[in-house]
């Protein structure tokens, strides 16, 4: 299964309306996760991390990454029990 991350608006009736297409095959079957912010958070917007901070946080893994200080992403695969689906594309 393949994990796509986009943001999108719920109206008033409770319909997501997302902020970009989904690249995914046609009439295909979908799992959604949806992740808002709490109820008393003054705002309606994703609070997304200064650039520069993402920054910083990517040069600290790739710096992490090449001293061998990460676990192989096929690893922490394996440590993730995730149902799988016959409709669903990867």
């Amino acid at each position: 299964m393949k994990a796509i991350e986009l943001t999108g608006t719920v109206d008033d009736r409770g319909n997501l309306s997302l902020d970009e297409p989904v690249l995914v095959s046609a009439n295909s079957r979908v799992r959604t996760i949806i992740l808002c912010p709490e109820e008393s958070s003054e705002t309606t917007e994703i609070d997304d991390p200064p650039i520069e901070e993402v920054k910083a946080s990517l040069r600290r893994s790739l710096q992490e990454a090449k001293s061998g200080q990460r676990i192989p992403i096929s690893q922490m695969w394996k440590a993730i029990d995730l149902p799988t689906q016959d409709n669903c594309y990867d």
